[in-house]
């Protein structure tokens, strides 16, 4: 039996899970804002306690990356660290667009999206003002662009989707609806980070033991990075 402890603070959203072989038993979230400082080891424990399962009992902890907010992921990793120093067990590090790219490309039918004509895949997490924190998938998941950040205008993307419906999803997607004006373009609401959207991503990793390094692994701010205004589309 493989237990995994799943944080993601990524976001607005604190949510902690409990997997069991790759399978999601039980999860707490909080959408009240930035509150992960107070909120995320107490989380842990009512999970934990109320399964019966004690910090050793833990095969891994998984955390979210980033990119997102520089005090959410500091939090939750140094919190994800902080159990596995003191269980002797690895660290799990999943990408936060990444994960919310996965849970929408595994449930198309629950989010109408089609089949039928191929789709590029655009996560988004608000950043500020127009800029959003992005990457673009293709539909078997490859990554066509990796993870940046960009300021959106009336140009973004409209190359990919005159070929493609590109469906666009995240906190930072509602940005685009009033500039981006193609009818292949597909808004999914309501996808946050959430440690469920982590699930498939987190058992692979323990799998095939992608573990990172406890001591020296670094949230993935984006912070160095000054966007632009993009003039070309994402493949250029």
């Amino acid at each position: 039996m493989a237990v995994i402890l799943i944080l993601e603070t990524s976001t607005d959203v604190c949510s902690v899970a409990l997997m069991r072989d790759g399978h999601i038993i039980d999860i707490i979230e909080s959408k009240d804002g930035q509150n992960h400082a107070r909120l995320v080891t107490v989380f842990a424990d009512s999970l934990m306690e109320r399964n019966n399962i004690k910090p050793i009992d833990l095969v891994a902890v998984a955390v979210s990356k980033g990119p997102g907010s520089y005090t959410g992921l500091r939090i939750g990793i140094s919190t994800a660290k902080g159990i596995c120093y003191a269980s002797s067990i690895p660290l799990i590090a999943i990408g936060t667009l990444e994960a919310m790219s996965d849970h929408v490309m595994s449930n198309l039918e629950k989010y109408a999206i089609s089949e039928e004509k191929p789709s590029l895949y655009c996560p988004m997490i608000d950043a500020r003002r127009m800029e959003v924190y992005t990457m673009l998938l293709d539909e078997n998941g490859n990554v066509l662009k990796s993870v940046t950040a960009e300021i959106i205008d009336e140009s973004f993307f409209s190359a990919q989707s005159e070929e493609k419906q590109l469906v666009v999803f995240g906190n930072g997607s509602a940005k685009c609806i009033p500039i981006i004006k193609s009818t292949n373009v597909i808004f999914v609401d309501g996808i946050e980070a959430s440690a469920q959207h982590m699930k498939k991503l987190v058992w692979q990793a323990y799998i095939n033991r992608r573990f990172e390094n406890v001591a020296y692994f670094e949230p993935f701010y984006l912070k160095d990075f000054v966007a632009t205004v993009s003039k070309k589309n994402m493949l250029g």
